[in-house]
């Protein structure tokens, strides 16, 4: 995995109440869980590009759920980010840079081993959502802890749908 970049950008100007240093500390936090869930959209349509087996249909019209729903949610970290005064930083560079997620085995094709892989993949990022949230909460930003909380309830409802298919 590439070395993480702790590079900061300046903030912009703003009459957020939010004073710079939490905006600060709130966008970086941001921004680390903007780069997971654009590599887990990444993820799901991988596995819904390349799903084979008997459970085909219903899988490749379940990862494409997953790869929507998570866009949804990426949309709204990457804008929170820019309504703090920061930056949302969503290249594919900065993903791969930042992303926590193991990366996608693009050899797998039978439908078990793309179900166990984006299960864990939804399993991480979730586990990192609640990190998000405890950390937005100690910088005592409700407004990004609810946002992450309305993220992780979706990951969370995907990881059940997707995990229902390991019998």
């Amino acid at each position: 995995m590439a070395k993480k970049s702790t590079a900061r950008t300046q903030l912009n100007p703003t009459r957020h109440g939010l004073d710079a240093e939490t905006r600060q500390s709130v966008v970086e936090l941001l921004n680390a869980r903007l780069a997971d869930v654009i590599d887990l959209e990444l993820q799901a349509k991988q596995a819904h590009w390349n799903v084979k087996g008997p459970q085909f249909i219903a899988l490749h019209k379940l990862f494409d759920e997953v790869a929507d729903a998570v866009e949804a949610g990426y949309d709204e970290i990457a804008e929170r980010a820019v309504m703090l005064g920061g930056v949302a930083v969503g290249t594919a560079q900065a993903v791969v840079e930042r992303t926590t997620l193991a990366p996608y085995p693009v050899e797998a094709q039978d439908w078990k081993n793309h179900v166990d892989c984006v299960s864990t993949a939804l399993a991480k990022f979730g586990t990192a959502l609640r990190q998000a949230i405890e950390d937005a909460d100690e910088l005592e930003d409700a407004v990004t802890a609810d946002l992450f909380t309305e993220v992780a309830h979706e990951v969370d409802k995907y990881m059940w749908f997707v995990e229902a298919h390991r019998g």
